[in-house]
């Protein structure tokens, strides 16, 4: 491993639970096997191109606070080239097997559109140069459609036909880019697909803009042979008022409504999750439910702010109920952990970069192992299979079954009477987790 931009720093190693080490996994044995799989292949970490080498510790109140080293020269691809050199030495020294990244976060948007496809070729080729030395993955590739004033009014909602176009454009060379790369799904990222009023708003209309955008990338799939994953990734409030995709069961309505359920899945924040009022394990559930989890993106939020502040997740407890989901739902398949997280503003030496890094995969990998442990004990499986018991034998059984309706349920209620009340048991539940999380 070349070792130029993160000098000092060594590949980080496992130490195990006792080290004191803070540049070494306590949890994450990248190489350990469980159920026949290493814990790499396992929890398929991530890393955000977009928050860890071009996130610059800026918010809504003031510019960035966060420099790096390789961020100098006036050629813009130049420095596009040295920054991913930077990228993938980290990528190896953390361990990651795969990346993610936006098309613009990568490559230099240009004067025009012809100039920017020309600089996203460039560094596709110096990318992939980089994956086919490191043995590094790509586990999504998306467009921005967000941060350009173009886009003041989203991508594929937007009410002018010359900005729909342009976008689909972008889509259509970032959907090639990830092909190119070998990426293995790709991503709807809809930062600005709602509205702001209804004033000047057609919803109707934009909705099936938004599905018709959808449809199109679905047939060019198909025309270059991208035989990935296509995945939306739920938001609300981020950054209109209304957004179209605000949570997974929207997202769910959305995609059946168009005849697009058989071709989408759903990548999950957690911040977006909690942002919509739910909590992380629910929109897992959700997904799950109608067999549509595809992905994760691993953060969290501050429940005392109310915007999306991006921060690693290191709370254990919210992790396993959401690997509890994940596993009770067979995994991710062709999706993985994609860490959509960024420093803090004040933590601006490049060893933050990895003790956040750390900690998140960390917490991850333990939650992973308790989530299996919990699982396999069988305790809270037994307790919600009991509770719904009644639902396995007789008349429980035939409403399952469709055999049964109103009249025959009402004949039943009067036999039977007033029900008696049976116990959830929330408190016994919630002390039998702790003994999970804390021994």
């Amino acid at each position: 491993m070349k070792t130029r931009h993160f000098a000092g720093i060594p590949a980080i190693p496992f130490e195990g639970p006792g080290t004191d080490n803070p540049l070494a996994f306590r949890h994450y044995n990248s190489a350990e096997v469980i159920d026949g799989k290493t814990m790499k292949a396992h929890m398929r970490f991530g890393i955000a191109y977009w928050h860890s080498f071009r996130g610059t510790g800026a918010d809504p109140f003031g510019p960035g606070t966060i420099t790096r080293p390789w961020e100098k020269g006036k050629n813009e691809l130049a420095v596009a080239k040295t920054r991913m050199d930077a990228a993938f030495e980290f990528f190896q020294k953390i361990d990651a097997p795969y990346w993610c990244w936006h098309d613009r976060d990568i490559a230099p948007e240009g004067k025009t559109l012809k100039q920017s496809h020309k600089n996203l070729d460039a560094i596709v080729k110096h990318a992939k140069a980089h994956q086919k030395e490191t043995g590094i993955k790509l586990l999504w590739g998306t467009a921005n459609l967000f941060s350009n004033p173009r886009y003041m009014c989203g991508g594929a909602t937007n009410p002018d036909s010359h900005v729909f176009a342009y976008a689909a454009a972008q889509v259509k060379k970032a959907m090639e880019a990830t092909v190119e790369l070998g990426g293995e799904n790709y991503v709807f990222w809809g930062g600005r697909e709602g509205y702001e009023t209804l004033l000047n708003t057609d919803m109707k209309r934009e909705q099936d803009h938004l599905a018709r955008f959808l449809h199109m990338a679905v047939d060019y799939a198909k025309e270059i042979g991208f035989t990935g994953q296509f995945l939306i990734e739920p938001k609300p409030k981020e950054p209109t008022k209304h957004q179209y995709d605000f949570d997974v069961a929207s997202g769910v309505a959305f995609l059946r409504t168009y005849k697009l359920d058989k071709h989408f899945k759903f990548n999950i924040e957690t911040n977006h999750a909690t942002l919509a009022g739910h909590t992380f394990n629910h929109e897992i559930e959700v997904a799950a439910a109608h067999k549509m989890l595809g992905s994760i993106d691993a953060n969290s939020g501050d429940m005392l702010l109310g915007w999306d502040t991006d921060q690693f997740n290191t709370d254990v407890k919210e992790l396993t109920l959401a690997m509890v989901s994940i596993l009770r739902a067979g995994g991710l398949g062709s999706g993985g952990f994609n860490f959509d997280a960024k420093l803090r503003r004040p933590s601006t030496d490049p060893k933050d970069l990895f003790y956040a890094h750390i900690g998140g995969m960390d917490a991850y990998a333990l939650a992973f192992k308790l989530a299996r442990q919990l699982l396999a004990d069988g305790k809270f499986t037994d307790h919600v299979k009991n509770r719904y018991s009644s639902f396995d034998t007789g008349f429980g059984k035939e409403v399952e079954k469709k055999k049964i309706g109103f009249k025959d349920l009402e004949a039943i209620a009067f036999k039977l009477g007033e029900p008696k009340l049976k116990s959830g048991h929330q408190e016994y539940l919630e002390n039998l987790l702790n003994t999970y999380l804390h021994g």
